[in-house]
């Protein structure tokens, strides 16, 4: 069994580390593409080093663009690849990129059986282009291998059943893996001059924050009025909004971090606040309160006892979710029913 593995973006190449493991494992050949979608340097060729990851077999290095050429250029690239050279047995993908519709598409018009990984999430706003590429994926997908529950019973109200396995969290694999690595390689006094418990960690990347200049503006300004110093990890298409913006002295910028500095940032903050997905997750599973600067999560999970607080774009909101401290230990979920996450779906694969 031969299975083409379709990365393009930070989060994926984490997944990637434990489940590429989980099917070396099991005896599954795996040939890794990456699209180019995250081309820098430090948003793609670090992870790869750090995490183990076999060097790809091929990179469509598409780089950067509008959704239409970005996805467009890869289905390219990967149709000429499946009709050329490599047509697999099946094709993975993961989560909600460009490069995951992408593939999906690609994958359906060759008939070509798809795994996806990350299956069933929903915001339910469909004004968010990771939204259409979830919906996408998952009708077009053999196998929807699902983290929680909760993803699994939203397919079920969309009529899909069939094919749908509850496997747990392979973010769960991946963080509980190298959080102990990251404490040995990636240590603290590495990162920042700051002590322990002394900042707050932020991330802001997602288009309808870094889109929205008075949004922007408005976050910005209260992370830098938080009664800690903000280490703030900058994406490059943050880093170029911000070029002009006064920011506050508190606020103290980093380049993106690996995977291990960021777990190492995480362990040892005060709280995090954030418009990712997948740190949301991180950060409570290594029991540290989440705010997320958004109006709704894929991961409602993460919303039990007030570890993970929605405040959008509101200075009042965040304001008061910093001084706010969540109740009872951290929501436990994402755990695999039986081994792993990543396990479960290279023996799922195995014998199929």
């Amino acid at each position: 069994m031969t299975i083409l593995t379709i990365v393009g973006a930070r989060p994926q190449f984490i997944k990637a580390a434990v489940v590429s493991h989980a099917l070396k494992e099991a005896g599954i050949h795996e040939m890794l593409v990456h699209t180019g979608q995250h081309y820098d340097a430090d948003m793609s060729d670090v992870f790869f080093g750090e995490l183990g990851i076999p060097a790809p077999a091929h990179n469509l290095e598409v780089g950067s663009g509008s959704h239409a050429l970005q996805t467009g250029a890869m289905m390219t690239g990967l149709e000429r690849l499946v009709e050329e050279s490599e047509r697999p047995d099946m094709i993975m993908v993961y989560g909600d990129t460009n490069s995951t519709v992408a593939a999906a598409m690609v994958a359906a018009k060759a008939s070509i059986p798809l795994v996806h990984v990350e299956a069933g999430l929903r915001s339910f706003n469909r004004a968010m282009p990771e939204e259409i590429n979830r919906i996408v994926t998952d009708r077009l997908s053999d196998w929807l291998f699902c983290p929680t529950q909760t993803a699994v019973d939203h397919l079920a109200a969309e009529g899909m059943t069939e094919g749908v396995i509850m496997n747990g969290d392979v973010m769960l694999d991946a963080t509980r893996f190298f959080a102990q690595r990251a404490a040995e390689q990636r240590p603290l006094s590495s990162l920042t001059d700051l002590e322990p418990g002394a900042y707050h960690l932020a991330t802001v990347h997602r288009a309808e924050n870094t889109d929205d200049p008075g949004r922007l503006a408005a976050i910005f300004d209260t992370l830098g009025k938080l009664d800690s110093p903000v280490l703030l990890p900058l994406h490059p298409r943050t880093r170029q909004k911000v070029a002009s913006m006064d920011l506050s002295p508190s606020i103290q910028i980093l380049p993106p971090v690996s995977y291990l500095a960021m777990l190492t940032l995480i362990s040892n903050s005060r709280s995090v606040l954030t418009d990712s997905g997948g740190l949301q997750k991180e950060t409570v599973w290594l029991g540290k309160p989440c705010i997320t600067m958004r109006g709704e999560t894929e991961w409602t999970e993460t919303l039990e006892g007030g570890w993970n607080v929605l405040v959008g774009a509101s200075p009042k909101a965040i304001l008061d979710a910093v001084h706010t401290h969540p109740q009872g230990e951290p929501p436990a979920f994402g755990e695999a029913p039986e081994g792993t996450a990543s396990g479960m779906i290279a023996d799922t694969l195995k014998n199929a």
